[in-house]
């Protein structure tokens, strides 16, 4: 039990500092380009996993339409806002920004997968929103919202979008076939638009980049991704989902580290109505039989 949670944490502390790298890429590499880049790398990735599981499978006439979806809104469009998002917005707020995407798929399942929307969600909704609120505006009196910060919220409703597609597909299909194939179709879809979005076109000519490109996409959306779907199966959901909600505190810390940028109160303040509100939203109590 102690080996999962260790291994969890290390995942939130991942994905927590990709709001950091992703800042540090868009340095070196026009967004649609660096989208197309780091698609290609979690494919080979993903292509190589599958080869060595050999869990190649095709899909039915059924589930093509779903995966197609998938793979432009949730992985294509998802990790393009991301990187098109980052050129300007701050990494922590977009954290603080993507850490309510859980209560996004609450009200999107809701809608379409039945479930029930309870007083509770509806609360933490509040509590959430009061917490980007406070820390969007409170240097910012003007309430001007960065351009960058909007695309961040496109990022998060696809992201949720995802996360209820993911959900539906994995019913018939193994969630690894549902990854690279999606990916597959991200990357494909990618490849015109880098050379139609991006203008100019900015590719970095130093090794140190394109390793660290490489590294995290690897890392970030391969190696994390299957050590929680791994290791998650020996926690309570609830549990690794309050885990998951340290990543805005993730993206703080790194950003203090690697760009030398101060967490400020608003930050911490913000933080912890965002984190509370999703907690409250997401929370259900164990049944004691």
């Amino acid at each position: 039990m102690l080996k999962a949670y260790t291994l969890l944490t290390v995942c939130v502390v991942i994905w927590g500092s990709n709001f950091v790298f992703g800042k540090m890429l868009v340095q070196s590499f026009s967004p649609t380009l660096l989208t197309m880049l780091r698609l290609l790398f979690i494919v080979l990735f993903l292509i190589g996993l599958s080869s060595f599981k050999k869990h190649f499978k095709r899909v039915t006439k059924s589930d093509l339409l779903p995966i197609l979806f998938l793979g432009v809104i949730g992985v294509f469009i998802n990790q393009w806002s991301f990187f098109v998002g980052l050129q300007t917005a701050d990494p922590t707020t977009s954290a603080l920004i993507l850490a309510t995407a859980p209560i996004i798929t609450g009200f999107l399942a809701a809608i379409f997968l039945k479930e029930k929307l309870t007083i509770r969600m509806l609360i933490g909704s509040i509590v959430a929103i009061t917490g980007i609120y406070f820390v969007v505006t409170i240097d910012n009196p003007s309430l001007h919202f960065d351009k960058g910060l909007l695309w961040i919220v496109i990022t998060m409703i696809t992201f949720a979008i995802m996360i209820i597609m993911t959900r539906l597909l994995s019913q018939r299909l193994d969630p690894l076939i549902i990854t690279l194939y999606s990916n597959i179709v991200g990357l494909i879809v990618s490849i015109p638009f880098a050379f139609l979005l991006d203008n100019p076109l900015r590719v970095s000519s130093k090794w140190s980049d394109w390793i660290f490109l490489i590294v995290t996409a690897v890392v970030v959306h391969g190696i994390a991704n299957l050590i929680w779907n791994n290791n998650i199966r020996y926690v309570d959901a609830s549990k690794a989902s309050i885990l998951s909600n340290l990543e805005p505190f993730v993206a703080m810390v790194m950003g203090l580290i690697l760009l030398y940028k101060p967490i400020t109160g608003a930050e911490i303040v913000g933080s912890l109505f965002i984190v509370g509100g999703v907690v409250l939203s997401t929370y259900q109590r164990s049944k004691i039989e």
